[in-house]
Order: C-alpha cells, then structure tokens, then sequence
C-alpha cells in the first residue's frame, strides 16, 4: 500500500482510507450488520489500510465509540481523522458549530483516544 504524508510533519497514512460515517448510522438506510463491519475494518486493516474518518456526529458519537473500540489494540498502527465541534443537544438536533464550548467537549469526550499531532 502506498503512503502519503500528512502536511509537512504529519504521520504517514494510507493513500487509501476508509470513510466510518454508514458503518452504526441510518445515514443511507438501515445501519449495516456490526460483525459486516468489524470484518471490514479488519481485511482493510490487514491489507495495508492505516487512514480511517469518523466524526462525532455520526451516530451521534455512536461511530467514534465504534472505532475507537475496534482500533483500541492497533492504535499506534492507524491515524484516525474524526470532525468535531457540533453542538449536539440530547434530543437529537444540532445547534450553533464549533463554539468555544463545543469544541471543548469534542476534545475532553475524545472516544477514539487522545490526538496525535504531528
């Protein structure tokens, strides 16, 4: 697999990357079967894969929780790129993105573990 640098100082990833964002969302229908989705991440995992992308509003938070459990004993082995910021309120709905307070609570409930700057 060949690999790309992010930015000027940033870890080497994948060229190719998985996108997490239908994998425990209704995003595009039904949310798909969970074992599907662990195989998925593993066979990409094991074919050179190192570059996946979540965000907290996936789920919400549900997609994050996910992956982070998943990854949790290759950590070191895999860049995670997540979004965060969004205000989402516990009913469901979303308010005003990226404020001083969300942001704050996207980087303390941090679920695919602490960030890595390159």
């Amino acid at each position: 697999m060949k690999t790309r640098q992010l930015g000027q100082n940033g870890p080497q990833v994948s060229a190719l990357g998985v996108g997490c964002m239908s994998m425990t969302s209704e995003i595009y229908g039904p949310a798909p079967d969970r074992a599907e989705m662990i195989q998925l991440i593993r066979n990409a995992k094991d074919l050179g894969v190192t570059h996946f992308d979540t965000a907290e509003d996936y789920g919400p938070f549900t997609n994050e929780e996910f992956l982070g459990e998943l990854v949790a004993p290759i950590r070191d082995k895999v860049v995670i790129a997540t979004k965060f910021g969004i205000d989402i309120h516990p009913d469901g709905s979303r308010g005003k993105p990226s404020s001083q307070w969300t942001v704050g609570r996207s980087c303390t409930n941090n679920q695919v573990g602490p960030p890595r700057w390159g």
